[in-house]
This record gives C-alpha cells, structure tokens and sequence, in this order.
C-alpha cells in the first residue's frame, strides 16, 4: 500500500531494524515501526515546543493586538509599550504553558501523523493511496491535531491569560488557581471549540501543503533526485517547502485564533458574541506578524522534525512516485 509507494528505499529498511539501504544507509528502526512512530513524536515535541518558546514575544504582541487594537496598534507600537509597561521580563510572559502546552500538542500532532497517514492509506489499494494521497495527508492531520488540541487547550487558556489580562498573574502557578477559583475546568477547555477550528485548518494546510510542495520542489526546482541530493541540501528543501506552507496555514487559521485570543481574555463571553463584535474585519487583525511567526515557525519545526529523523538514523521516505501499474495504464 502506502510504503510501497515509497520505493524498495523503504523496503529494505522494514525489513530488520539497522539494515542498510540500496544507499548504504544503517536505519536505527524498521519504517512504520511502533519505535519510529514514537521517535517520530519525540520529534515533533522538540519542533514545536522549542519554535513556540523562540516567538514568545511575537506571540504575546499578536495576542495584544487582538484583544486591545487602540492601545497596541500595530507591532512595533506593542512592543514599546510592553516594554514601557513591563520591562524585558513583559516579552516573555507565558513561556511555561506555552513550552508545556505545544511540546504535548507536538508529540501527538507529529507522531500520530505518521502513524495515520500509514494505517489510513493502507485501507485501500495501491494505486488509490497514490491517488488520493491529499485527502490520505489531510485526514491524517486532522486526526492528530484533534489528539494533539486535546493536551494544548489548557495551556493555551492558561497562557493567553497571563499575556492579555494585566495584572492578572505573572506564572502558570499563580494563573491557575485564580482560574479555576473563577470558573472551575471551564476555563481551561472552554476555548476547545474555536482552538480546534483554530489548529485543524492550520495543521491540514500545513501538512497537506507542504507534502505536495516538497513533491513539486523535487520534480521542478531542485535539479537532482532527492536521492541524489545531500542531507543537508534535503534540509533546505524542507526548510523552504515548512515556510510556504506555514504561510499559507496562517492565512486559513487567523480568524480562530482571534477568537481564541478573545475568548481567554475574557470571562464568560459565548463565541458567538465575539464573532458578532469583532464582525469579518476586526476576525483578520494581527494577520501580518502572524504570518511572520507561524510562517517561520512551520519552516522552522519541519527543519527540527526531519533534522530529528536524520540525527536519530530514522527512515525518511521520499516523495510517493506514481505506482508501475497505473504508469502502464496511462501508456497504453
């Protein structure tokens, strides 16, 4: 099915862990392996905890932005006057729950990613995998995110009060009783909803697009075969393919995510409220510093996922080529 799309690359690797390759490779695991799909996590909770954690400044000005329009205005604007009010210490407000929050959402959402996008596609036959690929990729995502939005929500709660609500609580520890004391779990998960409207669109563009993407760089830009291509040029071509599809998952997920910022600012406000008083205008502030972190966090987490791969000696299919079958079919 899906791995033998993959090439006999692959092939040689399923059968015994650390076997070489046709390329004289030594893999630490058999491709689809119960350890690679748990690494595969590891890899994942390393990307995204550690970009997230890079753009904390970033985020918590976005954060402002879309909560307080006429006070912070514009990104520089919020970074002046987060530094006025709060000193250096105010740009990194919140950076335990989001180390904590998007490390778990990372494991779940990489790791079960690949565990998905094997178990969906082997379903169905061979040419059918290769066929419908998009939808295999885009399924695979969504499930994972949903996993991975799970362990996030209240992380994320617990951050985008600290950033947005001034003089509220300074630490995850201090934000956390306050919270519960106000209104029990709720307020941990009572953003789930438009947090998984946020992230699901975000991730299945992401992962959709940067699949295909990376499939189009190696047939029409990059001038030799993957397998030809050093490992370090193998990054760059994920480096570039992770930051064209972060920019366009910042575009698909941006109206969420104000209402998740708007939501966890305040008490007690229904989504449907928020929605109604930003109205289609005021759901797309803050877009421009949000395509720049989460089009260099994209880039930057598949560069740390699949340098991770490399590190830790894990197979790493190339691109899926078109089965001999169906090739046989289109020439007759």
């Amino acid at each position: 099915m899906f791995r033998n799309l993959i090439t006999s690359h692959i092939a040689a690797c399923q059968s015994t862990p650390a076997s070489p390759t046709p390329n004289n490779e030594v893999y630490s695991c058999a491709f689809a392996s119960n350890k690679y799909f748990a690494l595969c996590g590891v890899g994942g909770l390393l990307a995204c905890g550690s970009t997230h954690l890079l753009v904390t400044p970033l985020d918590i000005v976005k954060c402002r932005l879309q909560v307080d329009q006429e006070k912070y205005r514009n990104v520089m604007t919020g970074f002046r006057v987060t530094v006025a009010e709060e000193g250096m210490r105010g740009l990194v407000k919140g950076w335990v729950p989001t180390l904590l929050g998007y490390s778990i959402q990372g494991y779940a959402k990489f790791g079960f990613y690949e565990v998905f996008k094997v178990k969906f596609a082997n379903l169905v036959d061979e040419e059918s995998a290769y066929r419908y690929r998009t939808s295999i990729y885009l399924a695979s995502a969504a499930t994972a995110e949903f996993i991975g939005d799970i362990g996030l929500s209240a992380f994320e709660a617990i951050k985008v009060k600290i950033q947005t609500a001034p003089g509220y609580a300074n630490t995850m520890m201090e934000a956390i009783p306050k919270m519960y004391k106000e209104e029990g779990l709720y307020a941990f998960f009572k953003t789930l909803l438009p947090l998984c409207l946020r992230q699901i669109p975000y991730t299945t563009v992401k992962f959709v697009c940067f699949e295909r993407t990376i499939e189009l760089l190696y047939k029409y830009v990059v001038p030799r075969p993957r397998d030809q291509c050093s490992k370090s040029e193998q990054l760059v071509v994920t480096f570039t393919a992770g930051y064209i599809a972060g920019v366009f998952c910042a575009v698909a997920s941006h109206p969420p995510d104000v209402i998740v910022s708007q939501m966890n600012q305040q008490k007690d406000v229904p989504m449907s409220t928020v929605v109604k008083r930003l109205g289609f205008w005021g759901m797309w502030s803050g877009l421009g510093p949000r395509i720049a972190m989460i089009g260099t966090i994209a880039a930057l987490q598949w560069f740390i996922f699949d340098g991770f791969k490399v590190a830790m000696a894990l197979p790493r299919p190339p691109p899926p080529e078109m089965p001999e079958s169906m090739k046989r079919k289109l020439q007759s």
